[in-house]
């Protein structure tokens, strides 16, 4: 299935779908080979392609990993947001209650998820530095956001969450990956979208965000 999307609509309207993934559908395991192959033509750092890709679908394991996810929500939090962030939230003021919205609807149904894409990188960054980081960083983010654009060119919908953050070493061993060698760095759920009909998002202004020569 193709959405025929020229690269502009693309890269505008692959949004994070939380709410319209299809919990009823079984996406095909070809479909998902596909978005991984077209993943792995990213840059990557000196050329390593230390990217790896682990995909649950079988039933027994993607409700353990769903029980995880959802006592892993239950760490998460995080610094409130600086007025700065708040001005950028509340530009658009029924934003943040979709987006709440849509988050509790994942929570509450995150087991009903035909697939979860977790996307590894070998190599830590608990303890490096900023150069070590944005390297190792900077070979799994192209890698990711590649493969959410082929999923969303085949009509599949996902949504990057850092869910796995606060209990990364317990899905590490439920995956039987190497923690000490390998970092996951993102969960991400993957179905197909209710729907297609995507539209661009409201952002801040270009003025906002855009400098030249300087800050």
């Amino acid at each position: 299935m193709s959405l025929e999307l020229t690269p502009d609509e693309l890269l505008s309207s692959t949004r994070a779908v939380r709410k319209r993934l299809d919990l009823t559908r079984p996406v095909p395991r070809r479909l998902i080979e596909e978005c991984v192959d077209l993943a792995t033509q990213a840059p990557t750092g000196r050329n390593r392609q230390r990217w790896h890709f682990l995909v649950v679908t079988d039933g027994a394991q993607r409700q353990a990993v769903a029980d995880l996810f959802r006592r892993a929500v239950a760490f998460g939090g995080g610094k409130p947001p600086n007025e700065r962030d708040l001005r950028r939230m509340y530009a658009h003021p029924d934003s943040m209650e979709r987006i709440a919205d849509g988050f509790q609807h994942l929570y509450d149904n995150i087991h009903r998820v035909p697939a979860f894409v977790i996307p590894a990188v070998e190599g830590r960054t608990d303890r490096a530095s900023v150069l070590d980081q944005s390297m190792t960083w900077g070979s799994i983010l192209p890698a990711v956001w590649s493969f959410m654009l082929a999923a969303r060119a085949r009509g599949l919908g996902t949504v990057w969450t850092t869910a796995q953050g606060p209990l990364e070493r317990e899905l590490a061993t439920v995956l039987g990956v190497p923690y000490d060698e390998v970092m996951l760095a993102a969960f991400i759920p993957l179905a197909f979208t209710i729907g297609t009909d995507f539209r661009p998002a409201r952002r801040v202004p270009r003025e906002e965000v855009l400098h030249w020569d300087r800050w």
